[in-house]
């Protein structure tokens, strides 16, 4: 008999023991799930933003059997095309000529004995200004350069148009950012309101990366905008009680 109630009270025991441990786990799991209760949302800041630095760079060719006329053709070249830019209003300081360059084409070691011309040379004069207006204007009235003879553009080297940069990049950058995390607690605030909740401190903010692009419809910038489109996505969590 003593027996029986012995193994009856450790049973009860035992039983009371693992109810009590359940609601315990029960207690503090419906804890965590309310301490963690949260929302993650994106914010979206898109701005236009003029360049404000301009490198343009022109080249020049000429062709020939002779090295001293090429040579001389390109210096030629090198002096109209100072000439064009100091007219368009370029100081000295924002124009910089590279050395000629001429090459013979049957001197080199995969050389073909039918090229219709032996010597080929080119040279090149950069513009750089944070004028960009100016630097646009000019590369629009490109015309009396090449009425003159100057061979414009050259292999390998793209067009000649200005590329243009946004230099006074970290001026921008902060109101971007500061806008889209404004849209990230707009939305988030109307989400909690429509749950009826309320909308706690942050706990976890991703700024993203900003991107740049032209205005012509690339997700890209090449540099030939001059209007930049940039865009932010952040990701921020906040708390909802």
């Amino acid at each position: 008999m003593n027996t029986t109630l012995s193994r009856l009270l450790t049973a009860l025991l035992v039983a009371g023991g693992v109810a009590a441990a359940g609601w315990f786990v029960s207690g503090g799991l419906e804890r965590f799930r309310m301490a963690d209760r949260s929302i993650s949302v994106k914010g979206l800041a898109e701005k236009d933003v003029e360049s404000d630095f301009a490198i343009w760079t022109l080249n020049f060719r000429r062709a020939g059997n002779e090295f001293a006329s090429v040579q001389q053709a390109l210096a030629g070249d090198r002096d109209k095309v100072r000439a064009f830019l100091k007219a368009q209003g370029f100081p000295d300081g924002e124009i910089e000529a590279k050395p000629l360059s001429v090459q013979d084409l049957l001197a080199r070691d995969y050389a073909q004995g039918n090229v219709p011309f032996r010597f080929n040379g080119s040279g090149r004069i950069v513009v750089k200004s944070a004028r960009v207006a100016e630097v646009e204007k000019a590369a629009l009235a490109l015309d009396p350069l090449i009425q003159a003879g100057v061979q414009l553009g050259g292999e390998g080297e793209g067009a000649t148009g200005p590329r243009y940069q946004l230099r006074g990049f970290n001026d921008v950058k902060a109101p971007l950012l500061a806008e889209a995390t404004k849209n990230a607690r707009e939305q988030a605030q109307k989400f909690a309101a429509e749950a009826g909740a309320t909308l706690g401190p942050l706990k976890t903010a991703n700024q993203g990366v900003i991107r740049i692009s032209g205005d012509d419809g690339q997700d890209f910038d090449d540099g030939s905008s001059r209007t930049k489109r940039l865009r932010v996505v952040s990701s921020f969590e906040y708390e909802l009680r």
